[in-house]
């Protein structure tokens, strides 16, 4: 990912993606390899945090690549960080850095559905990432969406896991009083599927489901979107010709098997149980919709925001430093038994592996490999949270006009995030907007009304 790279790599822009060397699929394909090769330990926390310093310095100094490059290749990289460690006493800058900005308040809780969607959020716990900034967080497992609402909102919890929509829907007020909430940070980029129970291997084109059962977590998720947006394209009206329900992602597996429900679109790790159960197979990761959605974010209500600000920007570091060691392919397996216990995800590791590495059997007798079936990537585009009031316009949640640019902008606090990864060191976008397509079509995020109006499905007004 660009937001990680290493600042004293001279064969490596400081604002770029994908692979330096041109042989590999990714970065963390990259760096994986280049580890594997040279039998590099992995930095320690102590190295990893006093990098983040280094490389805000470094950038500083550098803005071009070009001047960087040729810095750092006439004079090496060890030679360079003692240079300028000289001018700039880039260790003692690392204990002030971390000391700064107080926590009004250390002590917190912080809500989490049982998914590998919350996987940053769940590590940071054992692994020590809210530690490191001071902040000693209670990680709270909860039963269902509904309830991380509720709890976030009567302030039993500072800052949640939610799925990306919820914070839009509960500013909006739809269903209730509109709350400003806000989102710092998405958890997981990808990293869902929608599974079929195995009475249905034979019965893969979506034209065929009508009258089927599918189960999703929410009403204001990514889920519900997706499963909505792939079953029209295939020409089925989601509202009509099936039957969406609720349900709790830990109850979706029991009710595949009880034969409730004919399927799901689901977390990863849910997927991958019911094939560990033998009562379900992958049609489809969410990817192949759209390949870099956003799902969960970590989401904190204005509020909280207002009344201690060190205590939510330590958690914004936190839950940012954590998403960038989730994005390392060679941490995953670590992740998969930290996040496993029954205080967390309470599944087998195996199950997370498959989840976490991309190397999965699909249920159907395959085994096969996606590095970026989920990824983690912590910047909120604001244009994702204008395609997501799109859909939340299309299938009737939002009556009337809306102003999708301010919206977006008081809950995705791309701003916000933007400088504290800038203080991190890290390379956040240089906007907030992208365009990107859904199976094939394109999103303009400055034409969001043309965008709707181009469905030929859609509830009626």
């Amino acid at each position: 990912m660009s937001t990680f790279d290493d600042p004293f790599d001279a064969d490596r822009k400081l604002s770029r993606s994908g692979c330096v060397c041109g042989q590999h699929g990714s970065s963390a394909e990259h760096e994986q390899a280049e580890l594997t090769l040279r039998c590099e330990p992995a930095p320690s926390d102590e190295q990893r945090y006093e990098g983040v310093v280094a490389s805000a310095v470094m950038r500083a100094m550098f803005p071009q690549d070009a001047a960087r490059r040729a810095f750092l290749k006439s004079v090496g990289a060890s030679t360079a960080l003692a240079a300028v460690s000289q001018f700039f006493p880039i260790k003692t800058a690392t204990e002030v850095f971390a000391q700064a900005g107080t926590p009004e308040k250390k002590d917190l809780k912080v809500g989490f559905i049982p998914i590998t969607c919350a996987t940053p959020i769940i590590m940071a716990a054992p692994l020590g990432f809210y530690s490191r900034y001071g902040l000693n967080v209670e990680v709270v497992k909860t039963a269902g969406w509904a309830v991380i609402r509720d709890k976030t909102i009567n302030k039993e919890y500072d800052a949640a896991h939610m799925l990306a929509p919820m914070p839009i829907a509960i500013s909006l007020g739809l269903g209730a009083n509109p709350i400003p909430f806000t989102v710092p940070a998405i958890e997981n980029i990808n990293g869902q599927g929608i599974t079929l129970a195995m009475k249905h291997k034979d019965r893969r084109d979506p034209k065929d489901w009508k009258g089927m059962k599918f189960a999703i977590p929410f009403d204001y998720s990514m889920h519900n979107y997706l499963l909505r947006y792939y079953l029209a394209e295939h020409g089925l009206d989601p509202d009509t010709d099936v039957q969406l329900r609720s349900v709790p992602p830990p109850e979706m597996v029991a009710n595949l098997r009880a034969d409730n429900i004919d399927g799901f679109l689901a977390p990863d790790n849910i997927c991958q149980r019911a094939i560990y159960d033998g009562v379900g197979f992958l049609h489809i990761l969410s990817k192949e919709i759209w390949d870099g959605h956003p799902c969960c974010s970590f989401a904190a209500s204005r509020e909280f925001i207002t009344t201690s600000p060190n205590s939510f920007a330590a958690l914004t570091r936190a839950i940012v430093d954590a998403t960038a060691y989730a994005s390392k392919a060679e941490n995953r397996k670590q992740i998969a038994e930290a996040i496993a216990p029954a205080n967390y995800i309470n599944a087998p590791v195996t199950v997370l592996e498959q989840v976490l590495t991309g190397t999965y059997a699909d249920g159907l007798g395959g085994i096969k490999t996606d590095a970026k079936r989920v990824d983690f990537d912590p910047f909120p585009w604001q244009s994702f949270a204008v395609w997501m009031l799109t859909q939340m316009k299309r299938w009737g949640q939002i009556k009337g006009d809306i102003d999708y640019k301010s919206v977006a902008e008081q809950v995705y606090l791309a701003t916000d995030t933007a400088k504290v990864m800038k203080e991190m060191g890290l390379a956040p976008p240089g906007t907030a907007y992208k365009s990107f397509a859904v199976m094939g079509k394109s999103f303009d995020p400055a034409k969001p009304e043309d965008y709707l109006n181009s469905f030929k499905i859609r509830k009626s007004s």
